[in-house]
């Protein structure tokens, strides 16, 4: 691309380990040596966008997806506001990209969270970039909120699934949206982590019907109906991920050339 290119942001959505899918769409754009300038991610998407952004090379995470586990994410607590801890999260955050604030970033980022106390949108773009994805990927319920600068922050897919706006307001001309979520619940429930991913699920897709997103493009990557928890099927998703990309690498391109780019 062009150096007189308009700047390019990504907005990764939520969808637990649908939003895998990213990394596939990460690789195309990668193949294509498309300059990506911002990235914003709302759950899953913060994950993966921070992995990316901090240097992780993408054939280390795609990996890293393919080998992980629930159980290598997850630490069972006293139910007091959250069934698991998310000390694990934090901890595989912080190790996988080094400690670094968003600052020491190779791609500008910001993480989308929820405060549960007010449902405030919050966009995390300063400080520690573990503790953003670590408030981004709280489902409410099942992780305990993460306190930041004296707010209860969970999961940004309840408030933002698809942080558009987010990419704008960072500097990004064109934004390119992944979209992973659920376009039906079909989870059989056994017990509480059952009912409460359900519900939260159940929320993020009415959210996610009725959202007119303002965006240049929107990928769709194909899952079908596999669950936001098959983090076994990693492959299957990061393919998805890749297909939409390359089914929509021409609209990609003619979006990212600098005569057909109008200053919105």
């Amino acid at each position: 691309m062009s150096d007189n290119s308009p700047k390019l942001g990504l907005a990764l959505g939520s969808g637990g380990a649908r939003g895998l899918a990213h990394i596939g769409v990460l690789e195309v754009f990668e193949n294509e040596n498309i300059k990506i300038d911002y990235i914003t991610g709302s759950s899953m998407g913060s994950l993966v966008g921070a992995l990316y952004s901090s240097g992780v090379p993408l054939k280390y995470i795609t990996v890293l997806a393919e080998e992980l586990e629930w159980e290598n994410l997850t630490d069972i607590t006293f139910p007091r506001n959250g069934l698991l801890k998310g000390n694990k999260i934090l901890k595989f955050v912080e190790l996988m990209t080094k400690n670094k604030t968003f600052a020491e970033l190779n791609i500008p980022l910001a993480a989308v969270a929820c405060d549960i106390e007010n449902g405030e949108h919050i966009i995390i773009k300063e400080g520690l970039v573990a503790e953003a994805v670590r408030a981004s990927t709280a489902v409410p319920g099942i992780f305990v909120p993460f306190e930041l600068e004296g707010r209860k922050l969970v999961d940004g897919g309840l408030v933002d699934p698809v942080p558009v706006s987010s990419c704008y307001n960072l500097g990004a001309e064109v934004v390119i949206g992944v979209n992973v979520n659920l376009k039906k619940i079909n989870n059989q429930v056994n017990n509480i982590f059952d009912v409460l991913l359900n519900t939260f699920d159940i929320m993020q897709l009415k959210l996610n019907s009725k959202r007119n997103y303002q965006v240049d493009l929107m990928l769709k990557p194909e899952l079908k109906e596999l669950s936001a928890y098959d983090l076994n099927k990693a492959e299957v998703f990061i393919e998805a991920g890749r297909e939409a990309a390359k089914n929509s690498l021409d609209k990609i391109k003619y979006l990212l050339k600098e005569d057909n780019y109008e200053k919105k």
